[in-house]
């Protein structure tokens, strides 16, 4: 048998018993969009690459389960802009930008809508898609959401520590601009967007980084290869937990990279919530300050939504203007060397320091944030 006709008859078995409420027709409309339209990519992987290929099939069946399934389309398009809305690095960059436009009256809702309308629009891999899930079911509502599934899992896919969303808004403030809507200066338009992803070539740099960044998320190859890596690291770290902390320590890690909230994990760990926040902080203290040192820093905080460039540190829009209040100039030069993207070795190398310095400032800059998010 073909691995994708085993694939195709075990997601048929699991959808039988976990989605047993739905039709035979909408399970296998699942399973038709799950395998995707490539099959054979399934025939000529090694088991550990196939393995990965898997993880990520079950990781778009998660988002499909627990937001979009069964639910109206009007509150699945309301759960996904609110998903997508919450993103701290895209809501900040979005109220700066309309704060200086003269169309103060939007909400970064209202814009995050305008920007996945135009990505389902534009957007040649969504176009694919769109067209992919089109074959695989008739019936509108089981359409609705996969596409919302679909545009989810495509936003949030992380390109350069930061979602592929980010890029997108900033192709659209450029197009925006240049239409004159949003009347922003040309200065201000440059600063906002080079801020966080652009070299000081700003101009040049911006459509170069975001057709990069689009390519890399509609490689399939590289981006299974990215998952691959995620999940080495994620079993490398759960060792860790277990050996460091406790077992408890790496189940709270794996459901909460399944999706789960802390509420949630807090039943399934049979744990009050607020212990289960304690222990989250205590992963997120042991991750940053001490394994992800030795492994991928920014793939774990990326993990734990306390990374530097796509969440602030996890702090909140007021928390994080009091955090950059509160440092020095040094301090500050040092975090935009690290949103640049400059590794330790080159910071220490610039500064004329031991790496194991910048590590130790970096270190307390981190734990100065985690500090005020318990405040």
């Amino acid at each position: 048998m073909m691995v994708s006709e085993q694939l195709a008859r075990e997601w048929r078995s699991r959808l039988a018993e976990e989605c047993s409420q739905y039709s035979q027709s909408v399970r296998d409309s699942i399973v038709e969009w799950l395998l995707g339209e490539k099959r054979e990519r399934f025939e000529s992987v090694s088991p550990e690459k196939l393995k990965t290929i898997c993880s990520g099939i079950d990781y778009r069946y998660q988002i499909l389960r627990q937001r979009y399934l069964g639910v109206s389309p009007e509150r699945g398009y309301t759960q996904l802009i609110r998903r997508l809305s919450s993103l701290v690095l895209l809501r900040n960059k979005i109220r700066t930008w309309v704060a200086l436009s003269r169309d103060r009256q939007r909400t970064v809702v209202d814009v995050v809508q305008e920007v996945v309308h135009q990505l389902c629009e534009r957007d040649r891999y969504m176009q694919q898609q769109i067209a992919w899930i089109g074959r695989c079911s008739r019936d509108p509502r089981v359409r609705n959401a996969l596409v919302l599934a679909t545009t989810e899992e495509y936003c949030l896919r992380p390109v350069r520590n930061q979602p592929l969303l980010a890029y997108r808004f900033f192709n659209y403030l450029r197009r925006s601009q240049r239409g004159g809507l949003t009347q922003v200066p040309e200065a201000e338009l440059i600063r906002l967007v080079s801020d966080e992803i652009a070299p000081d070539d700003a101009d040049g740099a911006v459509s170069l980084l975001d057709a990069e960044a689009i390519a890399m998320a509609e490689d399939a190859t590289l981006w299974e290869e990215q998952q691959l890596l995620r999940l080495s690291v994620q079993k490398e770290f759960e060792q860790y937990l277990q050996q460091n902390i406790d077992e408890t320590a790496a189940e709270w890690l794996r459901l909460y990279l399944k999706g789960r909230s802390q509420d949630e994990i807090a039943k399934l760990l049979n744990l009050p919530v607020r212990q289960v926040y304690r222990l989250r902080e205590k992963v997120s203290y042991h991750a940053i300050r001490v394994f992800s040192l030795k492994t991928e820093p920014e793939l774990v905080a990326s993990w734990l939504q306390t990374s530097l460039n796509e969440h602030g540190l996890g702090l909140t829009p007021n928390q994080w203007e009091q955090y950059w209040d509160r440092l020095t100039p040094e301090q500050r030069q040092f975090l935009n060397a690290l949103k640049a993207g400059n590794s330790f070795e080159e910071i220490a190398r610039d500064r004329g320091m031991k790496v194991s310095q910048v590590v130790s400032e970096w270190t307390q800059l981190y734990l100065m944030a985690q500090s005020l998010r318990n405040e």
